[in-house]
């Protein structure tokens, strides 16, 4: 890309933030967070208030008030009111996983902290103390010192867990330990962050020639025929899920940088596999343009519908690949995954991104319905134009300060 280039798609870029931003407002409850958006943009009344769409909205309202992306400090400060109110239990601790279910997973506490992390770095009030909260309830409650891994839920009362291990909330909280490490100044998080990646990225990934298995018993040994019966679980699908692998690489990526002098020379490498991993088993794998949701364990597509959030990590893991090593075949590929995104994904009848479409590119709803997720969309339009470190917010409160007054 040319400077001018570079110059024409990062104010697309802007104009895509602003438009996932103004379609995500709507999703505002008074009094009890954020709620389901259907795929037109109204509050769908199916969908009970989960924690984990507040506190991703909470961020990335915060993130749009740092870069200027629309006026929504008061949508920031409205998810800190509802994660420190209705959504969190007074009585036990912690937070709900929503209005309709008292369980506390690790799922939703890691964007707790990711949530609390951002609005704590743009100054919003109450922000610093719910991070602080966030942290200790997920230290105390769900981390497992012995395994450097973190429990997958517990009960109300916390006095029973799950006899269930996840991948997926251990991922998420690999992105919180980084938004709070930088936010805190504490690397005990950027510690923390690197053990979950060489437990199940360098050790279990690539024991498995990086695919990733997503579910484990309590010791953490894989559980290859999990939901074999549910292959379109929302959350737990059986298979592996191609569009982690992207994830896990972006964050690896972004892991190195925040680690410096002191990151281990492994990270890249893994970054590396797990991409190409996800295209040479993902990337059209049933003969039709995209990526595949879930692949069985001879590499098969399982679930072929494609979904808004895999793209989107897509393009993340493309820029960031590019941006640490400069190698065009990162930047050729980010265009594909851009291409196919404006083409399949990118709704410009109703706004936002469809959340998921069929092979051919049509709107779907088999596994996830409306669009109640600004927070991949947002991500991809937003973390190709910054650094790799430090968290967004944390750059983006560096950016305000220094601005000229």
């Amino acid at each position: 890309m040319t400077d001018r280039d570079t110059s024409v798609h990062h104010e697309w870029l802007a104009a895509q933030r602003r438009e996932i931003v103004d379609f995500a407002v709507a999703s505002r409850i008074p009094e009890s967070g954020f709620g389901w958006l259907d795929a037109a943009g109204k509050l769908s009344q199916r969908e009970p208030i989960a924690t984990w769409i507040t506190a991703r909205m909470t961020h990335v309202f915060s993130l749009a008030h740092g870069f200027g992306d629309a006026d929504t400090a008061a949508l920031a400060d409205h998810g800190i009111t509802a994660l420190r109110g209705p959504l969190h239990d007074d009585e036990h601790g912690g937070w709900y996983s929503g209005t309709a279910d008292t369980t506390k997973g690790a799922y939703e506490h890691a964007f707790v902290v990711l949530a609390a992390g951002s609005a704590a770095a743009m100054g919003r009030p109450g922000a610093e103390e719910l991070l602080a909260e966030a942290l200790d309830t997920v230290e105390k409650r769900f981390w497992e010192d012995g395994a450097g891994l973190a429990r997958e839920s517990w009960d109300r009362q916390w006095s029973a867990t799950e006899e269930y291990r996840g991948a997926n909330s251990n991922m998420h909280l690999v992105e919180a330990f980084l938004a709070a490490g930088d936010a805190t100044g504490d690397h005990t998080w950027h510690r923390r962050a690197l053990g979950i990646a060489e437990n199940l990225i360098h050790e279990v990934a690539a024991a498995h020639d990086w695919r990733l298995p997503e579910h484990f018993t309590p010791n953490w040994q894989p559980i290859l025929d999990y939901n074999s019966d549910q292959p379109q679980h929302r959350f737990r699908p059986h298979g592996s899920t191609v569009g982690h692998w992207l994830e896990w690489a972006r964050l690896l990526v972004q892991l190195e940088a925040v680690l410096g002098t002191e990151a281990p020379d492994w990270l890249l490498g893994d970054a590396r596999h797990l991409f190409e991993s996800a295209l040479d088993r993902g990337w059209n794998a049933d003969g039709h343009p995209g990526f595949v949701y879930t692949l069985d364990w001879q590499d098969r597509p399982q679930v072929r519908a494609r979904m808004h959030w895999v793209i989107a990590e897509a393009i993340l893991t493309a820029a960031a690949l590019h941006h640490r090593t400069g190698e065009d075949h990162y930047l050729r590929w980010y265009g594909t995954f851009w291409d196919y995104a404006r083409t399949h994904h990118i709704d410009t009848d109703h706004g936002s991104w469809h959340h998921e479409v069929t092979p051919d590119g049509h709107p779907a709803d088999s596994v996830w319905s409306g669009k109640p997720d600004a927070y991949h969309a947002y991500q991809a339009a937003l973390l190709p134009t910054l650094p790799l470190a430090p968290a967004p917010a944390v750059l983006a409160a560096k950016r305000m300060r220094q601005a000229p007054r």
